[in-house]
């Protein structure tokens, strides 16, 4: 996959670039629906003998048109980009959303973002708008496409009678319900981080964990411990995980830690990266009246997670 960051103006040219079939959406999650867009649009370019495209948005528009400080993503540029060439995308287009972007007419986006880009086909979700005020949608989009592209609107997508979105999976995930936030997203939750060191204690207590540094842009699932996977060098190991500020040692912490316990594996792992799947939310985090007490319940937590996992393999 070939992957092009655009800004508006761009400088590519059309005669320069291939015949294209592209999904087009800020696509955050790749959820099930956003999977049915890009989906149909790498069948249809298969179809149609033309090379297949996503066009995205980076920061998300809120962060231009509402003023958010920073916005916290499902999945960070690099985890989108990986799933993209997962599901066999040739060209990844990510325009940069600034002022100029969210200034441009509907027809001045198509006439460069779609028409310039060499796209014959386009596939969009039935809510996606584009063009200064979202005034551009595609119930009236031929109006501007000036008949060199058709299109395709794929209707909503929904699992258990509502829509599945970006919105619906954030809050599953913020009431730690990893599990239905899973389905939805059609794949386990993932966070990707760099072991860093730690205070050491979870190694005194018996219970030795990779404290994690990740990318400030994704979004952290409630505080709390969860049943997890963790993938390392290409093997998948079952783990317990911890998001909180580990209150039986720290009581004025505000800042969030992540830490993995990696379930019958011992080596070190500093300076290494790590990919940690979410599977299920076990309990909130406790501050506890000493380490007896503390470990008791980790061990607790342990006999909780073996048998999940024993459960769903």
């Amino acid at each position: 996959m070939r992957t092009f960051e655009l800004t508006s103006p761009h400088s590519l040219e059309r005669e320069g670039l291939p015949e294209t079939v592209s999904a087009v959406g800020f696509f955050d999650g790749i959820h099930k629906g956003h999977q049915k867009v890009i989906g149909t649009a790498v069948e249809e370019a298969r179809a149609k003998g033309m090379e297949s495209a996503v066009i995205t948005f980076h920061p998300h528009p809120s962060v231009v048109l509402k003023g958010a400080d920073h916005v916290k993503y499902l999945t960070t540029l690099k985890e989108k980009k990986e799933i993209l060439k997962q599901m066999d995308v040739d060209r990844l287009y990510i325009i940069t959303f600034n002022k100029e972007l969210s200034s441009l007419s509907p027809q001045e986006f198509v006439d460069h973002f779609i028409i310039g880009l060499n796209i014959r086909h386009l596939v969009a979700g039935f809510d996606f708008s584009f063009g200064y005020r979202g005034e551009g949608r595609m119930d009236n989009m031929d109006e501007f496409s000036k008949g060199y592209f058709s299109y395709t609107t794929i209707d909503q997508v929904t699992m258990g009678s509502e829509k599945v979105s970006s919105s619906r999976i954030r809050k599953l995930l913020m009431d730690g319900r990893v599990e239905e936030a899973n389905e939805l997203l059609g794949r386990p939750l993932l966070l990707e981080g760099l072991v860093i060191h730690g205070d050491k204690r979870g190694k005194e207590i018996g219970y030795p964990t990779a404290n994690l540094q990740v990318n400030p842009d994704a979004l952290l699932p409630k505080p709390g411990i969860y049943a997890v996977k963790v993938i390392y060098k290409n093997e998948i190991y079952e783990g317990m995980a911890n998001i909180g500020t580990n209150p039986t040692f720290t009581a004025d912490r505000k800042d969030l830690s992540i830490e993995v316990n990696i379930l019958d594996y011992s080596n070190d792992l500093y300076g290494e990266i790590l990919q940690v799947e979410w599977y299920k939310y076990i309990r909130e985090e406790e501050k506890f009246n000493g380490v007896e007490e503390l470990v008791a319940r980790i061990a607790q937590d342990e006999r909780e997670i073996r048998a999940y996992f024993s459960q769903k393999n």
